[in-house]
């Protein structure tokens, strides 16, 4: 990231942002950088603005060009934007009496640094959406990065704006290295920008509000705290009892030293628990930010493909009568009460050895058994009419997994779903088709007449909202969890890596502490590799190995 340049992006979508795209009402082009106002002021002209004296061409008796006056801060105003691309071949003379054609009207806003986005100057211009203006306006944008720039910093005569196309989430890159935004903030940021469903925006929304780089950063203080009472004890000698400000005599003659950490050490002990309470989460965050996986699984021809195309509202797997039509594994993306679902639709289980079984339905079956086990959810399809050995070919493959160990826990009971599909078959002699399911709730469905196919969706949707929320099975009680009090939680598998081991580093001070003088430098390095655990989430150490990858994941614009 080169500070000393100007970048500009189409920050919105449409507009020709990538192949294939269509036009929008609005399209949205930021400018960042020390020279924005200045390509600006080369925007707003009707006339070349190199074009001011008599070398370039103006005479005394010429007119002299102004320059354009910019918007107030903040403030959104109706402007012509002009095609510098006709001045004299991308020089900065020109002919006075020379005006430039105009690009579009649009409304333009400036942002002072450094109380904007990115800390620097920035321009947005809200420009119509069509794929011909956008281009325009970042072909003329592109078209000045030799001009020069009357930036207050520039050299003396003038330098180039240094115009250029900014990267990927550099807008964002620049707000982080302004501190504008903390790394927990620009994670947040991230997932904001790519939230499919209403629960992940809110979970994102907290987490950029701040809250969880204040908890955090709230536990690294009060390590730093403890340390530096080491560090005291360390630099002046045996005689410095910590926190004996606090009235204890935790530091008496005569206990060998056990009782140098005087109330640090329950205060370390206390904020271990607090880590341990924030990882016993069940991992809600991150399954709420990544989204669940449901497998639907079950024997051929029990209409698998039918249930996901019907909760799919739309024809996403071929159904046919002939078994074995469903070979790879079919995704479809689903918004259960908020949460982002992954449906998956299995190939049909049976015996490898039944007639007309090839190898390409064995390796369908493989990769069944495989979503099965990596599942969050399982839905077992059966036919109603053939219940017996539909349950146990869905018990048998959630139990066979495909290479799991014979003591890695598959799928929860609670977490498994039977629909006894085809009720609109049965007669009354076959009975409720719900009577031999044990270890999963099961319901009877029709996806050819859609019966009960309600009453098992909002089941599923249930499933789904309790295993991201500490509340019910209702979907109120998931709200509570999202919007409520109780904290932030862990959205990403990183966070999580470092509070697990800076839990443990106090486990190991927790030890060494109760050990006296003779352990003293050993327990103070523990804190000392805890509270740097906690500086790696939020950036105030050692960030730049994980930089890159986030920053790239952002889209062009942001």
């Amino acid at each position: 990231m080169e500070e000393d340049d100007t970048i500009f992006a189409l920050s919105s979508g449409g507009g020709g942002a990538s192949v294939g795209s269509g036009a929008t009402a609005v399209a949205v082009i930021r400018i960042s950088g020390p020279c924005a106002f200045d390509a600006l002021r080369e925007l707003l002209s009707p006339h070349p603005l190199g074009a001011r004296d008599e070398e370039d061409g103006i005479g005394p008796g010429c007119e002299e060009i102004k320059r354009p006056k910019l918007p107030k801060a903040r403030m959104a105003s109706l402007r012509i934007l002009y095609d510098p691309l006709g001045d004299d071949a991308g020089t900065d003379s020109g002919s006075g009496s020379r005006k430039r054609d105009p690009l579009d009207s649009a409304l333009v806003l400036t942002f002072p640094g450094p109380n904007s986005f990115t800390g620097e100057d920035i321009v947005e211009l809200h420009c119509h959406g069509s794929r011909a203006v956008v281009q325009g306006v970042l072909s003329a944008l592109s078209f000045l990065n030799f001009r020069k720039t009357h930036a207050p910093n520039a050299p003396e005569g003038g330098g180039r704006m240094n115009l250029r196309p900014a990267d990927p989430g550099e807008f964002t890159q620049r707000a982080y290295a302004h501190g504008k935004l903390g790394l927990v903030e620009v994670e947040a940021l991230a997932d904001l920008i790519v939230a499919d469903t209403s629960l992940q925006r809110k979970q994102a929304l907290r987490q950029f509000d701040g809250r969880l780089s204040r908890l955090y950063t709230g536990w690294r203080e009060e390590l730093i705290k403890g340390l530096a009472h080491a560090e005291a004890v360390i630099d002046f000698g045996d005689d410095e009892v910590l926190d004996e400000d606090e009235g204890t005599d935790d530091g008496m003659e005569g206990d060998g030293g056990m009782s140098i950490w005087g109330t640090i050490r329950p205060r370390m002990a206390s904020l271990r628990q607090a880590m341990e309470r924030h990882l016993a989460d069940a991992s809600r965050g991150e399954l709420l930010r990544d989204g669940l996986r449901i497998a639907i699984v079950g024997r051929p021809n029990a209409g698998k493909s039918s249930l996901l195309n019907l909760l799919a509202g739309r024809d996403a797997a071929i159904v046919s009568s002939t078994p074995g039509t469903t070979r790879d594994v079919v995704e479809v993306i689903l918004d259960l009460g908020g949460v982002r679902c992954t449906l998956l639709d299995t190939a049909g289980v049976r015996e490898e050895m039944e007639e007309g079984v090839n190898d390409i339905e064995v390796e369908g079956m493989r990769r069944a058994r495989r979503a099965a086990r990596d599942a969050h959810i399982v839905v077992g399809v059966v036919d109603a009419s053939d219940k017996l050995r539909g349950v146990d070919a869905v018990k048998d493959l959630i139990s066979e997994g495909d290479g799991a160990m014979p003591d890695e826990p598959g799928v929860k009971s609670e977490n498994i779903l039977y629909a006894m599909n085809k009720l609109d078959l049965l007669d009354e002699t076959d009975g409720p088709p719900t009577n031999t399911v044990l270890g999963g709730s099961s319901f009877g469905i029709s996806c050819t007449t859609s019966e009960g196919v309600d009453s098992f969706l909002s089941a599923l949707t249930d499933q789904a909202l309790s295993m991201v929320s500490k509340g019910s099975d209702s979907q109120n009680a998931a709200l509570v969890s999202v919007e409520g009090t109780e904290g932030a939680v862990i959205t990403r598998a990183r966070h999580r890596r470092h509070v697990v081991a800076a839990s443990e580093a106090l486990a190991r001070f927790d030890l060494l502490s109760g050990q006296g003088y003779m352990a003293l430098d050993m327990a103070a390095e523990e804190l000392r590799l805890c509270a740097s655990e906690l500086g790696r989430i939020t950036g105030a150490i050692d960030v730049e190995s994980i930089l890159d990858v986030l920053f790239a994941d952002f889209c062009i614009g942001k």
